[in-house]
């Protein structure tokens, strides 16, 4: 009877090419440590980048990427429509819908009222940007802001619109955005992730979408790439604590002898994901000294602090995610994602949206205005916005003060500051309803291979082998980066 055996299977089933390959990756490997001595190998940066990047000088050498989940209305805070005053609660025309697909929560209703925003808006800034009363901090900042206001999608409901906006496909199992960046342009840090996640709570009190990792996997990449999420109350990471008994140096003994193991297993094996999981305890244990002085906020000063607004030091808030998104990058990490839920507001639009804004407004302009006076905003990259937009019409009952918008994937804002990003500048135009662009759209993965570009890299060139397709962030259509918003 044959008995199954993993590691011969493993080895009967390479190919020639395969097994040459292979040895000759592992013996330049020993050679190299050979050479070099295990004291310089030590000092190897743990995520270094990939051979041949930058493709180019990068503009921004780190991303900030503020995600507001669920789909805020570009039409309440940043794409200003005076005229539709005129339209309140007259039907949606025909000729504006165009017989375009909305979704199964409104399809149903026998009208479609337009729904003019409520909230006063004012120009702002030397560029006399528009922008709403709901976001007062972020409208002293515009001038630093490069806005894109015809972002579209082809994704009408949450999850395959996120999973679209973060790894460019909707069909799940691609390596996010972040992850691409791990990937390929590794971290200064040696002693924090180069790619790591915050998922901080919503005052409106409303219902949000779920999160799905899929937002921060790395997909087919190595699972290294994988963003590592830091909770929001409690220790940040489970278990970075040693338990009682077992002292720091035990802990570097046992896992020095692990690594070993490890090893000997993957020139056995020859499986990368073993390299990874040494790379990662690894960088578990360096965590248990570098997590404990990143969220020690005590050398903070006031007026930093008092930049973020009143909830900065209370964990699990925005403002304090984003404080931490500053410390991280400073520290090295090449990626921070900040994924704020509740924006889904398909009805008390008024209501649930201002405590959004409370949440956020603040503490993004703060984020701006902190890297700005520590030189860092010049090569640090803050992206905001959401998976889709709003509907101008309303779904539900509309009346002055209340009224709620279905999802809008035709055209939303987007902005981007800092890292090579040209402040003050806006980028296309929309119809009088904000349901159609009427000039320069911007594709998500066109936002996607222009973050690309201004981190140095040709979203064209830049691929992973994967069933036997070159895959990449952008994907396979023609897409271009959007040139006026660059500096």
């Amino acid at each position: 009877m044959y008995k199954m055996n993993p590691i011969l299977d493993y080895h009967l089933q390479q190919t020639r090419r395969q097994f040459f390959g292979n040895f000759g990756l592992r013996a330049g490997n020993i050679a190299l440590a050979s050479m070099l001595g295990s004291e310089l190998m030590s000092k190897a940066a743990v995520h270094p980048s990939l051979n041949g990047l930058p493709h180019y000088a990068a503009k921004a050498k780190r991303l900030i990427y503020l995600h507001m989940n669920g789909g805020p209305s570009q039409l309440d805070m940043w794409d200003y429509k005076p005229r539709l005053h005129e339209q309140f609660d007259k039907d949606l025309p025909d000729s504006i819908r165009n017989g375009q697909r909305i979704t199964t929560m409104t399809s149903g209703q026998a009208r479609l009222p337009v729904a003019p925003s409520m909230f006063k808006f004012a120009q702002h800034g030397k560029c006399g940007r528009w922008a709403s009363e709901l976001i007062p901090h972020t409208a002293k900042v515009v001038d630093d802001l490069a806005v894109v206001k015809t972002v579209w999608t082809t994704a009408i409901n949450h999850d395959p619109a996120c999973t679209f906006v973060m790894t460019g496909s909707e069909v799940p199992g691609k390596p996010s955005l972040g992850s691409w960046l791990s990937y390929g342009l590794g971290s200064e840090s040696n002693d924090l992730p180069s790619f790591v996640v915050l998922t901080p709570r919503w005052s409106s009190g409303a219902a949000a979408q779920a999160l799905f990792t899929r937002m921060w996997s790395s997909g087919f990449l190595a699972t290294k790439h994988t963003g590592v999420a830091l909770r929001s109350s409690g220790d940040p990471v489970l278990f970075i604590q040693n338990p009682p008994g077992v002292e720091r140096g035990d802990r570097r003994t046992m896992l020095d002898a692990l690594g070993k193991l490890n090893e000997l297993n993957y020139q056995r094996v020859g499986d990368p994901e073993t390299q990874t999981r040494i790379a990662q305890y690894e960088m578990a244990f360096r965590m248990q000294a570098s997590v404990p002085e990143l969220v020690d906020l005590s050398k903070e000063s006031k007026a930093t602090l008092e930049m973020y607004g009143s909830e900065a030091t209370t964990p699990g808030t925005f403002a304090h995610s984003a404080l931490l998104a500053r410390r991280l990058v400073e520290r090295g990490t090449r990626v921070v994602q900040i994924l704020h839920r509740g924006w889904d507001q398909h009805g008390s639009l008024p209501k649930d949206i201002r405590s959004q804004c409370g949440d956020t407004d603040q503490a993004c302009a703060g984020l701006i205005k902190d890297l700005k006076e520590r030189g860092m905003l010049d090569d640090t990259l803050v992206v905001w916005g959401g998976e889709f937009g709003r509907t101008v019409y309303s779904q539900g009952t509309l009346t002055k003060t209340n009224y709620g918008r279905d999802h809008h994937p035709r055209c939303f804002t987007m902005w981007m500051a800092g890292g090579g990003a040209k402040g003050g500048v806006i980028h296309g135009e929309t119809d009088d309803y904000s349901y159609n662009i009427v000039n320069d759209p911007v594709h998500i993965n066109e936002i996607n291979a222009t973050i690309l570009h201004l981190m140095g890299i040709d979203h064209t060139r830049f691929s992973f082998k994967f069933q036997g397709l070159d895959q990449r962030l952008t994907g396979v259509e023609e897409k271009h980066v959007v040139k006026s918003v660059l500096s």
